[in-house]
């Protein structure tokens, strides 16, 4: 479920399609969440290999830490790269704003979370731009994805967070154990399906 306050616009020919803030969205704020309307597709499944599906597959979901593929059900499937993007997915099933995010500031992930078995050319308007996803760029970059989380984080309980009715119940005591203790966090490390 992508956050009430933002609109899919057109980007450019090269990108297509993006997701942007609508209002003032601040650091912390669940940008997305997973919920039940999302689409799960086991690895196995014959869909996966059908041609007349697998590049929509390919293109438009994301890999979470079973193997599965997720395709999200409205707009959130067409949030793009950034090497330094707005909003980072965590291990608690969500996605969180890592910036304060102004009316028609893009919402951007890193694809180096969601990719992790094969090379990808990354369109980015950011001079250091990487330009190409490789599979090491988790091991290498999940450190410092944990930290902007955690900091993100330490706004979570003082912003609106009209998503968090669709984390799970499990889900929500754990990360009320980390905010409230410290300990506890789950690392974005355990997103990798193997």
């Amino acid at each position: 479920m992508q956050h009430p306050n933002t609109e899919l616009k057109f980007v450019n020919p090269q990108v297509g399609y993006g997701v942007f803030a609508t209002a003032f969205i601040p650091a912390g704020t669940i940008i997305y969440a997973r919920c039940a309307l999302d689409i799960t597709i086991p690895p196995g499944s014959p869909l996966v290999q059908d041609p007349a599906y697998q590049d929509m597959i390919l293109k438009y979901a994301y890999t979470d830490q079973t193997g599965d593929y997720v395709i999200c059900w409205d707009i959130g499937k067409y949030v793009n790269h950034c090497c330094h993007a707005s909003a980072i997915s965590t291990a608690y099933r969500f996605d969180i704003a890592v910036r304060d995010l102004q009316p028609g500031d893009e919402i951007t992930n890193d694809y180096a979370l969601f990719s992790f078995d094969e090379e990808m050319d990354l369109f980015c308007h950011y001079p250091d731009c990487r330009k190409k996803f490789t599979p090491q760029d988790f091991d290498r970059l999940h450190p410092q994805w944990d930290e902007l989380i955690k900091i993100a984080l330490q706004n979570y309980s003082t912003v609106p967070q009209p998503l968090q009715k669709y984390l799970d119940p499990q889900t929500e005591l754990e990360l009320q154990h980390y905010l409230s203790t410290g300990e506890g966090y789950r690392s974005v490390r355990s997103l990798r399906p193997w």
